[in-house]
């Protein structure tokens, strides 16, 4: 980048002297710079053009000249970054603020937060990792699966923090009277991104694609075919009841990219940039709902900004700050609340670990102090008595006579708490004479993990999205832990068990059916939750209409910037 290259050089003449008046020969500059005299020399005139510095010369050769600097570098690479930002070169803006961590926060503080650009009502986010690609399906990250739902729509949706579906693509729908034909009425003013128009038979390519991917087979198993028996109408048609169905297609995973254009959307925003150090989303003026108050949304990837004692993988900010995090003062408490989704701990019972053992081993967990004394940041956890409001943990009698286990395997991912968990519970345990070992499987899924199948006890973080009792049925369904917890036999039970509650056309009966299989699962000790997170977004003065949603993010059409100087 050449603007990056000029201040590079500024800095190099300047630092000798740290900014005073220095004389010096042109040879001596050259050296400093890396370069020819004559190289150096265009670079002196350039930069006094550009006011930054004066250059006068003496004759002759090997005299000192008198170089005198009339701006700092810190000054000039914010100029530039101001510069850049007003003409929509993010990209540069980020090379140039190549700094060390304590001097990145100085630098960047004015332009993260809100922003009017060019009469751009813009919202950049520091944020301390890359992103994965975006795209129709399962995604393992939290901020990947809000970007989803802003990028792409799908059939139904989550409306705010309702744990009912609503139209979408499709305005409305109606069901058969026994429940296998669902008919989906399609809006007739739909664009894709790129300014297409939107065809039924291309949602029809889409779903039949999604549906093709091994988890999303296994999610939508009772379709049977998708048609398109009219120009506006889509028709699922089933081979057994799934009253879940449309809250199946409101889920972030079920949104739908163009057949041919896998990063092209339809929701309220589209992708401009999508690169490791910059994520960029701006508005879709021909989106078919109420359109976004924002013009653009920015992710500034700079994981210098942030602390990382377990590398970069590993932190899982449920604190959103956008704007500068470390000047709390500048920045205020929007939204903040108790997250449904838990950390949770299974067991695997065998010849190695009984029931009773399995129940002593919560025992310990919920009935001793471990939970309330896991050297975390203050507020950033609430140990859980219940796995979903109303769906309590059982008590059991006093079991401290049941003998443990001589040893026990215990396998765990992210997030980074679950690292201090395994910590005190292996040195719990061997006080206890359990030698427990500990594997780390360092990603935010089960999918991969080898170690899985001759595991006795497993860790993880289970996320919660709208709808908090279908988002359970989802993950028995899908997850790949529970082939590896539970029996053959088990597990087909639990399948058909599944299938049977869904052909419940009543939400109560469904729901119950549910709580019922969670419940039993949690009594014989197969899971427990262990702790919520304490969700919290903060904001510059200015940033108005955030409200936290259920995966601790904010709804982007929602937010808004007041006009300067209004």
């Amino acid at each position: 980048m050449r603007q990056l290259n000029r201040l590079n050089q500024y800095q190099r003449l300047w630092q000798p002297s740290a900014g005073a008046p220095q004389q010096v020969t042109i040879s001596e500059l050259a050296s400093r710079c890396f370069c020819s005299e004559r190289h150096i020399r265009t670079l002196l005139r350039q930069a006094q053009e550009a006011g930054w510095l004066s250059w006068h010369a003496r004759s002759g050769r090997g005299k000192r000249g008198e170089l005198l600097f009339h701006v700092t570098p810190d000054s000039l690479r914010n100029t530039m970054m101001e510069e850049a930002l007003k003409s929509g070169q993010q990209h540069n803006a980020l090379e140039l603020a190549q700094l060390a961590p304590e001097d990145l926060r100085s630098l960047l503080h004015p332009f993260l937060g809100g922003q009017w650009q060019n009469d751009t009502p813009t919202l950049r986010i520091p944020y301390y990792r890359s992103l994965e690609p975006l795209q129709p399906g399962f995604l393992p990250g939290r901020a990947e699966q809000h970007l989803a739902g802003q990028v792409f729509s799908g059939l139904t949706r989550f409306n705010g923090n309702s744990s009912e579906p609503t139209g979408d693509l499709a305005h409305h729908w109606d069901v058969s009277a026994d429940g296998l034909r669902w008919h989906f009425y399609i809006r007739s003013t739909l664009h894709w991104h790129n300014g297409d128009k939107i065809e039924t038979s291309q949602l029809q390519q889409s779903l039949t694609a999604l549906l093709s991917q091994p988890g999303m087979g296994t999610l939508f198993r009772s379709v049977l075919r998708i048609e398109t028996t009219h120009p506006q109408c889509l028709t699922f048609i089933l081979h057994q009841p799934d009253y879940w169905l449309a809250h199946r297609l409101a889920t972030y995973c079920s949104r739908l990219a163009h057949p041919r254009l896998p990063g092209v959307g339809c929701g309220p925003f589209r992708l401009s940039v999508f690169e490791p150090e910059l994520v960029r989303l701006e508005s879709h003026e021909q989106y078919h709902l109420s359109h976004p108050l924002l013009k653009a949304i920015e992710y500034w990837i700079t994981p210098q900004l942030f602390d990382y004692s377990l590398g970069t993988s590993c932190r899982h900010p449920v604190q959103i700050a956008i704007g500068q995090a470390d000047e709390l003062a500048s920045l205020r408490l929007v939204s903040n609340s108790t997250s449904l989704g838990f950390c949770y701990l299974t067991l695997k019972q065998s010849a190695r670990l009984s029931e009773l053992q399995a129940k002593r081993l919560i025992n310990i967990i919920h009935l001793s102090t471990l939970l309330h004394t896991l050297p975390l940041n203050e507020g950033l956890i609430t140990p859980t008595e219940e796995l979903l409001p109303g769906w309590a943990i059982p008590q059991w009698p006093d079991l401290t006579d049941v003998a443990l286990p001589e040893a026990l395997t215990l396998v765990y991912h992210l997030p980074v708490e679950l690292h201090t968990m395994a910590s005190q519970l292996k040195a719990y345990l061997a006080r206890q004479g359990c030698e427990l070992t500990v594997i780390f499987h360092d990603a935010k899924t089960w999918d991969g993990c080898q170690p899985l199948a001759e595991a006795d006890m497993m860790m993880g973080d289970r996320l919660i999205g709208e709808a908090p009792a279908y988002t359970l049925e989802q993950w028995l369904r899908c997850d790949a832990l529970w082939p590896h917890l539970l029996s053959a036999p088990a597990y087909a039970h639990l399948q058909a068990t599944l299938d049977a509650v869904q052909m419940q056309a009543d939400d109560r009966d469904r729901h119950a059916g549910l709580q019922a299989i969670f419940s039993r699962l949690m009594e014989t000790a197969v899971l427990t939750p262990l702790f919520n997170y304490q969700y919290q977004i903060s904001a510059p003065p200015g940033v108005n209409g955030i409200r936290l949603n259920t995966r601790g993010w904010f709804d982007f059409t929602e937010a808004w910037l007041p006009p300067p100087n209004a």
